[in-house]
């Protein structure tokens, strides 16, 4: 049989790069098909929210930070993503290090609860700590009794915000740590480093862009609830009031300007965590880029010693065999 020729592969190739390549026409239809997407969707609303804000002034737009349930609903929303955030750093970085280190009974189970937020309603999670801490709540009695609150009270707007935002760390984590794998530390166990140590000095480092990452996406989302947070707060405007609730009680109250004042910080944090999140984006591409090189780099080394070794075994193996029958010549008697 003969081995196909070059001008054989070079026209079987050919058509298949002309199926690839779409007419320009169609080219063109898709990219302005998408960017109108984008500027309806995306830039237009947001545009609209500055234009609305500033439409008064800048006089105006200042004098709507001045309210006092204003300033209320950002010390809140500040106070919840002040709390949530350290939790959800701790738990994301402790599930993910023992899903992605560790081999135990229900980590399938603990997985799959990491998801869960991402599959209810928030609303629906903030019907469940409702029946669950309310007055006529399976806890409620007994809080009640003791005098404490968490329904309509910053417990409960604590509770819901960590709720719907624990996900973001773990689930940035545990892909790059298991693309990692377990290497460095059994190496740092081997030389004498304790757990706290290993964890320290070598896992840490290695996740840093992606802990900040998650971080920065769970900060929008705590920053930016609605639905689990209005239900549990009660919708208090001074007192349980978030910087999202505050805004719909301003545009219920055709307070336009003032509700898109208020809107707009949510916008500016929006833009910046979209630049923060490119720029550890390309970070940890980089970091999961290295980390693949580095373990191209030790099989191909591995597979660079093998034959080398094979051939020492063989040489000595010849050797030995050729000694043993100069050996046998020399004791026999011609």
């Amino acid at each position: 049989m003969h081995a196909p020729s070059k001008h054989t592969s070079a026209a079987s190739t050919q058509p298949q790069r002309r199926a690839l390549r779409e007419p320009l026409w169609v080219r063109v239809l898709i990219r302005i098909t998408s960017l109108s997407f984008l500027g309806i969707f995306l830039l237009l609303p947001l545009i609209t929210v500055f234009y609305e804000a500033l439409r008064e002034g800048f006089g105006a737009y200042l004098a709507s930070f001045r309210d006092p349930a204003a300033l209320s609903a950002i010390k809140l929303t500040l106070l919840a993503a002040g709390i949530s955030l350290p939790l959800n750093l701790v738990f994301g970085l402790a599930a993910a290090w023992a899903i992605a280190k560790f081999e135990f009974w229900g980590k399938n189970f603990l997985t799959t609860l990491i998801d869960l937020p991402f599959a209810i309603s928030p609303v629906i999670s903030g019907l469940v700590f409702v029946l669950l801490f309310g007055a006529q709540g399976w806890f409620g009695p007994w809080m009640s009794a003791h005098d404490f609150k968490v329904i309509f009270a910053v417990p409960g707007i604590v509770l819901a915000t960590v709720f719907v935002t624990f996900p973001f760390v773990a689930r940035e984590l545990i892909p790059l740590m298991q693309e990692q794998g377990t290497e460095e530390e059994q190496a740092a166990l081997s030389l004498g480093a304790n757990g706290w140590q290993t964890f320290w000095y070598v896992t840490l480092p290695n996740v840093r862009w992606a802990l900040l990452y998650g971080v920065i996406l769970s900060n929008a989302r705590a920053m930016g609830e609605f639905g689990a947070v209005a239900v549990v707060s009660g919708s208090i405007r001074g007192k349980t009031n978030t910087i999202p609730l505050h805004v719909e009680v301003l545009y219920n109250e055709y307070h336009f300007v003032a509700a898109f004042a208020v809107a707009s910080l949510l916008a500016l944090l929006a833009l910046v965590t979209l630049v923060i999140k490119t720029l550890l984006e390309r970070k940890i591409q980089q970091q999961m880029a290295n980390s693949v090189s580095d373990s191209d780099a030790e099989v191909s080394e591995t597979a660079v010693k093998a034959p080398t070794e094979a051939s020492v075994v063989a040489r000595n193996v010849s050797l030995a065999v050729w000694t043993r029958g100069f050996e046998f010549e020399t004791a026999v008697p011609t």
